[in-house]
């Protein structure tokens, strides 16, 4: 299906069957702040699908849509075909099954070992007796590396262990989609190098469909299929990364560029520099007031 390939690596939109998620004219505000206003895109099945955007463009705000925790104002949030935002209760927690989330934060249990963290989900979700939950654990924690780890507890983790004991709960019930929540944040080289990995790995071994928002443009970019830029409340750019350096959207080259200046300017409204060096103390309006 080399066509379809090529769909989704220049960011053109794949509809039907090939979309997993599928976000349509999606409205939200935080009273009179929008978050989303419009907002459409697709997120399509088996690929890697990244969500960028300036701080505060509603990235995780997105994902928590997703996974139910949040009900937009207006629009639909499909999965699958089924719209998450309208599920009764019961529905939601059944579909939740085929999702996995790693936080930005790891969100481990602390009182519980490595091995009883991956375990949590499958002891909620299922009814599987013990030596089964033990088996699949240890294929879990292997898959990350940290079979060797399941007796330690969150605090004895270093920063990047956390990341990948989150990643095996993550997995842990094998779900159709994965997101992840800024999962380069604080790594150093060598456990980025890893998670990258893991997360490539992982998205074509179990063939799930991963939904990244992160600021690491050049490691998000090295793994992802399709790149969304979010700004103001909608997609202002969409494609692959060699795509999008060139868009001709400002804010989308000056976001994947990294430029300090551009339409999102790097300095707060002030007046005149050299004005404001010669004006007296205690003239005119004391900025920030």
């Amino acid at each position: 299906m080399p066509e379809q390939a090529d769909n989704v690596r220049t960011g053109a939109a794949v509809s039907g069957d090939e979309n997993l998620v599928e976000i349509r004219d999606l409205c939200y505000a935080i009273g009179e702040l929008v978050i989303f206003d419009e907002l459409s895109l697709t997120v399509p099945r088996g690929r890697i699908t990244a969500i960028m955007g300036p701080s505060g463009c509603g990235k995780t705000t997105l994902l928590r849509m997703i996974g139910g925790s949040l009900k937009p104002d207006r629009g639909r949030i499909l999965l699958d075909g089924r719209d998450v935002s309208r599920l009764p209760r019961a529905e939601l927690f059944s579909i939740r099954r085929r999702m996995g989330v790693l936080f930005q934060s790891a969100a481990l249990f602390t009182d519980l070992n490595v091995f009883e963290n991956v375990a949590f989900p499958m002891r909620v979700h299922t009814s599987l007796p013990e030596d089964t939950i033990r088996d699949l654990v240890l294929m879990k924690l292997n898959a990350v590396g940290l079979r060797g780890a399941r007796e330690l507890m969150p605090a004895e983790l270093s920063g990047g262990m956390g990341r990948r004991v989150a990643l095996a709960r993550a997995i842990a019930l094998d779900p159709d989609l994965i997101m992840y929540d800024e999962p380069f944040a604080g790594q150093d080289p060598i456990a980025m190098g890893v998670l990258l990995s893991l997360i490539r790995n992982l998205n074509a071994a179990l063939g799930t469909t991963s939904l990244i928002v992160s600021h690491d443009i050049h490691e998000t970019a090295s793994i992802a299929d399709r790149i969304y830029v979010l700004s103001a409340g909608g997609v202002i750019g969409a494609g692959a990364a060699d795509v999008l350096k060139d868009h001709p959207e400002p804010e989308v080259r000056q976001f994947i560029n990294g430029t300090p200046d551009g339409p999102v300017p790097f300095h707060y409204p002030a007046p005149d520099f050299e004005q404001d060096l010669l004006e007296e103390p205690g003239e005119g309006k004391r900025q920030g007031r």
